[in-house]
């Protein structure tokens, strides 16, 4: 699933507010590789709790180019982009080791995947749920994959069970 050719690195593109998705489909129809990271995560809405997808770099999109081609004033231009990140005059590469790490711990739509192993004594923090954005610790890993966690909840300690895809490390 990494992308590398003589010449082409990822770039780190900052987003005009709200336009990820925008800003991805034109990229891509301009025959740029593009790599939106996203997680679950729950937020409110009417009362209720609702999981969906959310960036995992809110306001940012990896973009895959040549740059002796001299694209990235094309990607500066594009709708939804407000500009690549640079460090003075020329867009700053992004290490290659760095989004290739990414791209193995997400699946093909680029969901990140929940760590494969959790151990009890870690800390973690529940992405999604009514405990949304909490921090707990592993208690126990139930054989059925339900892993009990200790959160602090009004000033005391509470177990939770949760399913091990609710859960990132800390």
């Amino acid at each position: 699933m990494t992308y590398h050719d003589r010449g082409t690195s990822w770039f780190l593109a900052q987003l005009k507010p709200n336009c990820g998705h925008i800003a991805e489909r034109n990229l891509k129809l301009q025959g740029f590789r593009t790599f939106l990271p996203t997680e679950d995560g729950t937020k409110r809405v009417w009362g209720k709790f609702i999981t969906a997808p959310r960036p995992l770099f809110p306001g940012y999109i990896f973009v895959a180019f040549n740059t002796g081609a001299g694209h990235w004033r094309t990607i500066n231009s594009t709708n939804g982009i407000t500009r690549l990140v640079s460090f003075g005059k020329e867009p700053a590469p992004v290490p290659l080791d760095i989004v290739s790490q990414l791209m193995l711990r997400c699946d093909t739509s680029g969901k990140l995947l929940p760590p494969k192993l959790l151990t009890p004594g870690d800390q973690v923090r529940l992405n999604s749920g009514p405990f949304a954005d909490f921090l707990g610790t592993i208690e126990e890993i139930a054989p059925e994959r339900r892993v009990w966690v200790l959160m602090e909840i009004m000033g005391g300690e509470t177990r939770v069970a949760v399913a091990a895809d609710q859960l990132r490390t800390a």
